[in-house]
């Protein structure tokens, strides 16, 4: 009963969310929604698969320029948009990880730096289509002739999309697919020995991860209402790759745990930043970019020497202890009672 009320207790807080906190709680909700999603993606691809990829921002801005095409021009829901938008950035994906064939480890890493850069000079370079470096401004997205013109009315369609990919992804290793990435990711060779079509799966891991990505992009549009290329930037990228380490790489829980907590980290940085410009009185807060790019690099770093398994092996050890606390302080109330 425990767990089930844990469960109950948290759909009830996610479902009262909008009306029980102001504006920028909804806004912080919506953005972790979103990341959770891109982050679930790059774990199927990175964690679970083992193919490193520094392109996953751009594949996010496949979606969300797809959105925002579709949207402008042709009025389409944002249900259908968010299908299509991840089906188009899975193409892309698709196409992007044909090195994965041949490359692995820091070479397929520059193969998909590559790929980012390419995605967002093509966005660049799109004039009109694209809007160029000022990018697209989105139309308010609609459900069935409903606007969602808050970020309360559209917060319902993030929550339900992102429960949703977790769902997908948590039963998605209990296929045939899912195993055949995991082992793929602890030995491609013999993987192929037992009759894994290693460039099939490869390639399907990149799509999967860019489907991801995709729909996480097409929230985001609808999201912001403004797409440019500097929301998609290398940066972002590695934003997404921090996440997958430090919630732990190969863990679904660790996509939420990681996506959540670094959403929230340069929150907590443009807070310490704005409480030091008063303090001292001098732009702190102008250093903002450089301190969150030393604070991606560092955490993976850390995570990677200290707690390779990340937050989510961490929040597994602490609830492991609770309960063993928690049995141990029954059997002695017992044990005095009796």
């Amino acid at each position: 009963m425990g767990r089930i009320s844990i469960w109950v207790s948290l759909a009830v807080l996610l479902l009262a969310l909008p009306w029980a906190s102001t504006g920028y709680v909804v806004f912080l909700a919506c953005l972790c929604g979103v990341n959770i999603v891109a982050t679930l993606g790059l774990n199927i691809t990175t964690g679970y698969t083992g193919l490193l990829s520094l392109s996953h921002a751009g594949f996010v801005a496949v979606g969300a320029y797809t959105t925002a095409l579709l949207s402008n021009h042709w009025g389409v829901p944002i249900l259908v948009c968010i299908l299509l938008s991840g089906v188009m950035a899975s193409l892309v994906g698709g196409i992007f990880g044909l090195p994965s064939f041949r490359l692995k480890g820091i070479y397929l890493a520059v193969a998909t730096l590559a790929a980012q850069y390419t995605i967002i000079f093509a966005l660049r370079q799109g004039g009109p289509i694209t809007g160029g470096d000022s990018g697209l401004v989105v139309s308010i997205p609609q459900i069935g002739g409903l606007a969602l013109d808050t970020n309360q009315k559209f917060y319902f369609v993030v929550l339900a999309v992102t429960v949703l990919a977790i769902w997908i992804s948590r039963n998605l290793f209990f296929t045939r697919i899912g195993r055949a990435f995991i082992a793929i990711r602890e030995r491609d060779f013999t993987a192929e020995v037992f009759g894994i079509n290693l460039m099939r799966y490869k390639a399907l891991a990149f799509m999967i991860g860019a489907f991801y990505a995709g729909v996480a992009g097409s929230l985001l549009a609808g999201f912001m209402r403004v797409v440019t290329p500097e929301q998609f930037s290398l940066t972002e990228s590695v934003f997404y790759l921090a996440a997958v380490v430090v919630g732990g790489a190969g863990s679904i829980a660790g996509s939420i745990i990681g996506a959540v907590f670094m959403t929230l980290i340069p929150e907590f940085i443009a807070f310490a930043l704005e409480s030091t410009q008063e303090a001292f009185g001098f732009r702190a807060i102008a250093i903002l970019g450089s301190v969150r790019e030393i604070v991606f690099g560092g955490m993976i770093v850390a995570f990677l020497v200290f707690e390779p398994r990340g937050l989510s092996e961490v929040a597994r050890r602490i609830w492991a202890r609770l309960k063993r606390t928690k049995s141990s302080s029954s059997d002695n109330a017992h044990s005095k009672h009796t």
